[in-house]
């Protein structure tokens, strides 16, 4: 498996925390796909209907989050090439930035500032994804230390 080769710190978030947090943010939307809207954005006005067509994008949302645990136990799991890791832990890294920066447009610069307006769901978005982030990047800043290469399996 070639996670174990990852330093033990970027092994930890990425095979244990990062899988938990995508069910958590996976099964969420199909518990309660009105509250999973509305608690998007925190707001202290009344939550006027959700339509169906915000809850079929709130489901299909919840799906792409099931999908990327799987990927990344697959991936994480299978793969016996550093390259492959480090090409989807690069991917994640820009879907960070992409996250956030989404959640920023839609907040507004006064709310995405305004740390003590945040409900959990902002948290998650922002601040449990920065962490990622910045896990990502000391991982490939080698700041937790050199991935450990695999010894070849001898061939009879």
């Amino acid at each position: 498996m070639m996670a174990s080769s990852l330093p033990p710190f970027p092994r930890a978030v990425f095979t244990t925390i990062e899988p938990i947090s995508l069910v958590a943010g996976g099964v969420a939307p199909f518990i309660s796909p009105d509250w999973f809207i509305s608690e998007q954005i925190a707001r202290h006005e009344a939550i006027h209907q959700t339509s169906d067509n915000a809850r079929l994008v709130a489901l299909q949302l919840g799906n792409a989050y099931l999908l990327l645990c799987m990927l990344g136990i697959a991936i994480l799991s299978t793969t016996t090439e550093i390259k492959v890791v480090r090409g989807y832990l690069f991917t994640l890294w820009a879907a960070d930035i992409g996250h956030i920066g989404v959640t920023y447009f839609m907040l507004g610069h006064a709310r995405f500032t305004d740390l003590a307006s945040w409900n959990a769901m902002t948290w998650g978005n922002v601040a449990a994804t920065a962490f990622l982030f910045l896990t990502r990047t000391a991982y490939f800043l080698g700041l937790f230390g050199q991935d450990r290469i695999p010894d070849k399996p001898k061939r009879l």
